[in-house]
Order: structure tokens, then C-alpha cells, then sequence
């Protein structure tokens, strides 16, 4: 396709979290948009849904090389909820498992015994 109405780079577009896409004005007063998804595709191409008009978004793949799927997005975030509950719970095992070891700790006026290792 070589009908664009402008290539624009990617740090004049501004990044829309709710949407989860970046975005860059419109001549028809919509906005030009573009997800981190497509571009981690290699897709360069942000469209007005207003209109006809197209972009080009001039960008280096290799920024979004790693990007995650919406679907993983989503499974992180959830996880991250239960990290937090699990973190809480975690803890309290880690002081139990602590106060076993103290309870289990015997201590006596013996000394250890020196192991002789060779190098």
C-alpha cells in the first residue's frame, strides 16, 4: 500500500491504556490507532475508524519483539491478584516454618567436629 496520508514515529503517538493502543490525530477530528499486538506483528498501519485515511508508523520491531498476547495480559493481571493473597499466606507459612525450626533446635555445650577436605 503506498496511499498514506503521513508516516508518523511511534514517539509522537500517544499511548492509550484504557484502549490499550497508541494513537495519533486525525485530520477528521478521529484519531489514527494502532495496538502494541500489531505491532509486534510487524504490522505498521494505524487506521482512522472514523474514516479512509491510514499511517504509516515508522517504529523498531525489536521494541515489541517480546510483547505479550492480550490473553496473557489478562492471565498476568489475574495472577497478580493472587501473587498479592498468596504473598500473604506465603509469609505466614514462612513464620511457621520458622517457629518449627526454633522449636526443633537443640543446642549443647559440645563442639563441632572439624572435617578436614582437601583442595
Amino acid at each position: 500500500m503506498g496511499a498514506y496520508y503521513d508516516e508518523v514515529e511511534i514517539e509522537d503517538m500517544v499511548w492509550d491504556e484504557e484502549k490499550r493502543v497508541y494513537h495519533y490525530p486525525c485530520p477528521c477530528g478521529d484519531r489514527f490507532e494502532i495496538s502494541r499486538k500489531q505491532l509486534a506483528n510487524y504490522e505498521d498501519i494505524a487506521a482512522c475508524p472514523s474514516c479512509s485515511l491510514v499511517i504509516r508508523v515508522i517504529y523498531d520491531p525489536l521494541d515489541f519483539e517480546d510483547e505479550p498476547d492480550d490473553d496473557e495480559e489478562e492471565e498476568e493481571e489475574e495472577t497478580s491478584a493472587s501473587d498479592a493473597d498468596s504473598e500473604i499466606s506465603e509469609e505466614e507459612s514462612d513464620a511457621d516454618d520458622f517457629h518449627d525450626a526454633l522449636d526443633s533446635l537443640t543446642l549443647s555445650d559440645k563442639q563441632p567436629l572439624a572435617v578436614a577436605v582437601e583442595a
